[in-house]
């Protein structure tokens, strides 16, 4: 009963922002990039993958929340999934790291959160391996969480998310579409001076290059100069870093996750993730000095599981590095529109202090996509 209030909230929140990114992007005639976007144009375009929300809103200065994302639906500690971890700007606090880099997989669902629950989520996930039968011998677990700073809307010394909370997140994490916006870890975060939050996005391949699938979702939280699909929004509005005012800090962070189905070991699963910097870079982020930006890749493939008591030779066949090119066109594109969606689906908030964060201003939008012959 403790986050009733809260959870009533998030159910209305849901049903009045639920698509908005699409209809926007529709109204503004966005179409990033070239390829075949997904069914739902989400991560969960990869199929198995699981994504949960808990978002937290309390009285007038609580706006923060917990994301799962889920490589499958299995127990992955016993079912490791390849994986890599490339990092743009390392002002964050990911933990995890050094043993995805060691070993090149991913043994725990991918938690993402605000800076000062990074300890609390860690808990978590690892009262949630070892309540899993298959692991009642399990003594080492390698959480992987990653952070934004909500502290502008959300009061975050307080640590109002509970291992409770994150475990929600994990349990009722489903496939299907994605809630973008202010929701899970998204709840209280800023990004371009705007309301940021949580945004993903999808591309598929064409068959004759093997028809996978790439799927990105991002927690967005920092700045720079807005453009959206080759569009100077920031400058237009004049509101982007080092503008005459001086007022909108880049600094911040931006959690990327990037999956896909598509048979890749940990080192090309590296490079694709370095094409999501790409992806951001194109939205006008900057990877200011204070930005903790972080991409999580890992591939899905069923034949690449890493068995937890795996045999004493594994023999992977993986795609080459000559197969990677539209992987990489993939992810950047995804990663845009990621980050993009995630503006558009994220509404007005007041939080802290009465601080008041405005969404994208869709009729200021509209004239300016008027302006440089987008829309009629």
């Amino acid at each position: 009963m403790r986050h009733f209030s809260s959870l009533l909230i998030s159910f209305f929140f849901f049903l009045s922002v639920f698509a908005q990114s699409s209809k926007k992007s529709e109204e503004l005639n966005i179409r990033i990039g070239v390829m075949q976007k997904g069914k739902l144009n989400a991560i969960t375009d990869v199929a198995g993958i699981k994504v949960g929300h808990s978002t937290i809103i309390k009285a007038d200065s609580v706006r923060t929340g917990a994301t799962a994302i889920l490589p499958h639906g299995g127990n992955l500690f016993q079912q490791k999934v390849p994986a890599a971890i490339y990092i743009g700007n390392g002002f964050g606090k990911l933990t995890g790291y050094s043993q995805v880099k060691e070993l090149g997989n991913i043994e725990s669902p991918i938690i993402l959160t605000n800076t000062l629950n990074i300890a609390t989520a860690i808990k978590a996930v690892v009262d949630y391996t070892l309540s899993q039968t298959d692991n009642r011998a399990v003594q080492s677990v390698n959480a992987v969480v990653g952070e934004t700073n909500d502290g502008y809307l959300n009061d975050i010394r307080g640590q109002h998310v509970t291992i409770a909370d994150v475990q929600n997140a994990i349990t009722n994490a489903k496939a299907g579409a994605v809630e973008e916006g202010n929701v899970g870890a998204g709840t209280g975060t800023v990004c371009f001076g705007f309301k940021g939050g949580i945004g993903t996005s999808s591309r598929v391949l064409p068959q004759k290059l093997g028809g996978y699938t790439v799927g990105v979702l991002v927690q967005t939280n920092f700045g720079g100069v807005l453009n959206i699909d080759g569009v100077p929004v920031g400058k237009e509005l004049k509101k982007y870093y080092l503008s005459d005012k001086l007022n909108e800090t880049p600094d911040g962070s931006c959690m990327i996750v990037v999956a896909t189905d598509a048979p890749l070991d940990a080192r090309n699963l590296e490079r694709l993730a370095k094409r999501a910097f790409m992806g951001l870079a194109k939205t006008g982020g900057i990877g200011s000095n204070g930005s903790g930006d972080y991409i999580i890749a890992f591939s899905t493939d069923s034949s690449l599981r890493i068995p937890h008591n795996a045999p004493d030779k594994l023999l992977q066949h993986v795609l080459s590095n000559e197969a990677m090119s539209p992987l990489f066109m993939a992810t950047i594109e995804a990663t845009e529109e990621a980050i993009i969606n995630s503006l558009l689906a994220a509404e007005t908030m007041k939080g802290k202090n009465g601080r008041v964060v405005e969404g994208l201003p869709m009729d200021k939008l509209k004239e300016i996509f008027k302006k440089y012959n987008r829309i009629k």
